[in-house]
């Protein structure tokens, strides 16, 4: 079977109807914390698991990496998934939360899928053919100073309680702003960029899981990815996405 958007598609639909399951019974959810501040739930494993299962069933050489099972190693490429990106916005009953699946071959991304259910709203990519939003191509916005600019930011660091964190660069940031939003799902926030909602992005102290899919969407409909310093992004702990207008200035501000 040839991996396609339209397997990647089904795939991720099919965790969300999972996830929507769980979502309906939060009073029932049962939580344990991985760290001080750091949350999963039994929808987590439940989703990833949904998604592990449907996957192996067509594509057993691929390896699997995903947020709560760890990595298993595959011959071919690799599924990066993160079941339930926000996991604390789903178990407060919140919209901003998302299933992200991103397809690696040959060490690079080349698909992503950002499905966030309580939305209804599915994004998807293929490196070299497009970002489509339910359906619709999308592209980023063309907005072109700080002063116009709506952009979002996020504190994976303060989870862990690192003393190089967001908030001065946040606190520095905010003031040249239009407006900044903390939507708590870095998928959402990369793909938000991706069609405009936002015009730009940043965190530091991410997991691949958590952006791969939303990287490879967000490039895909023209958006600039680098660390904070404008080099070509290759960790997690830096990222940095805008539109190619803004990202120089919002650089100078890292």
């Amino acid at each position: 079977m040839k991996m396609t958007l339209e397997f990647l598609e089904e795939t991720i639909r099919i965790a969300g109807r999972e996830a929507l399951n769980w979502a309906e019974r939060l009073g029932d959810l049962k939580i344990h914390h991985k760290g001080e501040k750091d949350l999963v739930s039994e929808a987590d494993i439940a989703v990833e698991h949904c998604i592990r299962q449907n996957m192996r069933k067509y594509f057993p050489e691929f390896g699997f990496y995903g947020e709560e099972g760890g990595e298993q190693i595959g011959k071919v490429g690799r599924w990066i998934v993160d079941p339930i990106d926000g996991t604390l916005s789903f178990t407060k009953g919140q919209y901003h939360w998302s299933i992200s699946i991103a397809v690696e071959l040959e060490h690079e991304l080349r698909m992503g899928a950002v499905y966030a259910p309580a939305m209804d709203t599915l994004y998807i990519a293929e490196a070299g053919a497009g970002a489509f939003k339910n359906g619709t191509a999308i592209h980023v916005s063309d907005v072109d100073t700080l002063e116009k600019a709506v952009v979002a930011s996020g504190f994976a660091c303060l989870r862990s309680n690192l003393e190089d964190n967001n908030l001065p660069r946040f606190g520095r940031i905010a003031s040249r702003l239009s407006g900044i939003r903390v939507l708590g799902s870095a998928a959402i926030d990369c793909c938000f960029v991706a069609d405009g909602r936002l015009d730009g992005f940043w965190e530091q102290n991410l997991n691949l899981y958590d952006i791969a899919a939303g990287m490879v969407i967000a490039r895909e409909a023209g958006a600039v990815v680098t660390d904070f310093s404008g080099n070509p992004w290759q960790k997690p702990e830096q990222i940095l996405i805008s539109n190619p207008r803004l990202h120089p200035q919002l650089v100078e501000l890292m």
